[in-house]
């Protein structure tokens, strides 16, 4: 991730002269736009972002942007998000980021609970079935695209990031299950071994802990937003790396879903716009209904929301960190060390004959040969599941 966002700002050129200075509802509307037809994942959603508010339009100069960009970067939280919240913040301080993180949100959660309302409607009918039997299959060649591509761009050939990938791999492919304390473990060896402090820990390890206790629950609901709060603080880039946070809390730990239903739940985020971690309130939907889903994504959002409104103020004493940096380069390989576990895990639920395994597999060849945008490719694989089961 870290060598896509060097890249990304790389690509940041001179703009055309600003246009006058927007009014927030203006402004607000772009990422309710953006919210409801961006597709491609953090780093297509942060180009879009740069191309339109700084090359464009001059709402946002080229400082800024960069300054949103790295600390999306740095701080726990979906990548895109994060940024459409500095962005706000930015452009008329705390009622403007939260603002922007509603439009840029609300979207694509809005269409998740519609398809959860019709999942659930229609979800014992043979056709529906026959739908997500292909679907299944396609989303773990996404994810397993994805981890590639994720292992590529933010381990390079650093032997300890490597390390620390493989072990997160392992153990997640081992044990189904998310193991927080290594990923903290992650990033402090990544901090001993590559800026070992003089001082105390960098703050950001503190902040994962404590996001990371468990908190007593009254209720269901609550229950549910502590838990995706929980889950939501350990998402550093890509929204995926939450999905082994999630198969080992939702499906084996609470046993909220099945199998079936969680992959299903991946595959309802893959075909709507916004972050993918979006996911959640599908499942929030099916454990408890309209509220469960709210409970579910307030639970992701709001600490993402609130990581972003303390940290911007004081962003430029503390972003060149050399141990924060260290830990957070730590954190990012574990991460992407339990997608490519979470892969093996998903696929021995949903990979289990010869048409399952021939959809994964044309799938995972299209993805890496073309640049197919997602929601195609899961449309294409529903046909053909839906042609197969009968």
């Amino acid at each position: 991730m870290e060598f896509a966002i060097e890249n990304l700002k790389s690509e940041i050129v001179s703009g055309r002269d600003s246009e006058a200075v927007p009014s927030l509802a203006r402004f607000v509307s772009y990422f309710l736009w953006l919210g409801t037809v961006g597709f491609g994942g953090p780093i297509a959603l942060a180009g879009h972002m740069q191309q339109d508010l700084v090359d464009q339009r001059g709402w946002i100069s080229k400082e800024e942007y960069v300054e949103g960009l790295a600390l999306a970067q740095l701080a726990p939280g979906p990548l895109a998000a994060q940024l459409a919240i500095y962005l706000g913040y930015v452009r008329a301080g705390i009622l403007g980021a939260t603002l922007v993180a509603v439009a840029f949100v609300l979207p694509s959660f809005l269409m998740v609970l519609a398809l959860s309302a019709a999942y659930v409607r229609f979800g014992g009918l043979s056709w529906m079935q026959g739908i997500f039997y292909g679907i299944g299959a396609a989303v773990i060649a996404i994810i397993a695209r994805s981890a590639f591509k994720l292992t590529r761009i933010t381990l390079g050939s650093d032997r300890l990031l490597w390390a620390i990938f493989l072990a997160l791999a392992g153990s997640t492919a081992w044990t189904s299950r998310e193991i927080i304390w290594l990923f903290l473990l992650g990033g402090v060896v990544a901090v001993l071994a590559k800026a070992l402090p003089v001082r105390a820990k960098p703050k950001a390890a503190s902040t994962l802990v404590l996001f990371g206790l468990q908190f007593p629950a009254a209720g269901l609901l609550l229950q549910l937003f502590f838990y995706f709060a929980k889950a939501g603080m350990f998402v550093f880039g890509s929204g995926l790396a939450i999905l082994p946070f999630l198969y080992g809390g939702v499906v084996q730990g609470h046993h909220w879903l099945t199998d079936r239903q969680f992959l299903d739940a991946v595959a309802v985020a893959m075909i709507t716009p916004g972050p993918v971690v979006i996911t959640v309130g599908f499942i929030g939907y099916l454990v408890a209904g309209i509220a469960g889903a709210c409970a579910a994504a307030l639970g992701v959002f709001l600490p993402v929301y609130l990581v972003v409104i303390v940290l911007a103020p004081s962003y430029k004493r503390w972003a060149r960190n050399p141990q924060l940096n260290a830990f957070v380069r730590g954190v990012t390989a574990a991460a992407t060390g339990a997608i490519a576990g979470a892969v093996i895990v998903l696929a021995r639920r949903s990979v289990y004959d010869l048409p399952t395994a021939l959809i994964a597999l044309v799938s995972l060849a299209v993805l890496m040969k073309w640049k197919i945008p997602e929601p195609v490719i899961i449309a294409a694989a529903g046909i053909a599941g839906l042609v197969l089961r009968h």
